[in-house]
């Protein structure tokens, strides 16, 4: 399986984005899935290391249907971010 640019998750996700860009809501399919979260973990700063309030602040403005915690879940299966295990501290992977 490829690993998506974000302009092409974009390009796939199509009718679940927003005019402003923003998911509107989860998809169901694991393939739309996967294109949601190459396009939110491009709305992450790679290097900079977040605090679990500021990682839900990033992915409330970009999906506002207000899931963090499956999104924040969903990115660390995928691999796209790490986090500490108490949960106090996630960056970026280079799985980016």
């Amino acid at each position: 399986m490829t690993t998506p640019t974000p302009a092409e998750a974009a390009r796939e996700l199509g009718h679940w984005l927003d005019p402003q860009g923003r998911l509107k809501q989860w998809p169901t399919r694991r393939k739309h899935q996967r294109a949601a979260a190459f396009y939110l973990i491009a709305k992450f700063e790679h290097g900079r290391r977040y605090n679990e309030s500021s990682v839900t602040e990033v992915l409330d403005r970009w999906a506002p249907f207000r899931d963090a915690a499956l999104l924040r879940r969903t990115l660390v299966e995928e691999g796209l971010i790490a986090r500490t295990p108490d949960g106090r501290e996630y960056w970026t992977t280079s799985g980016e």
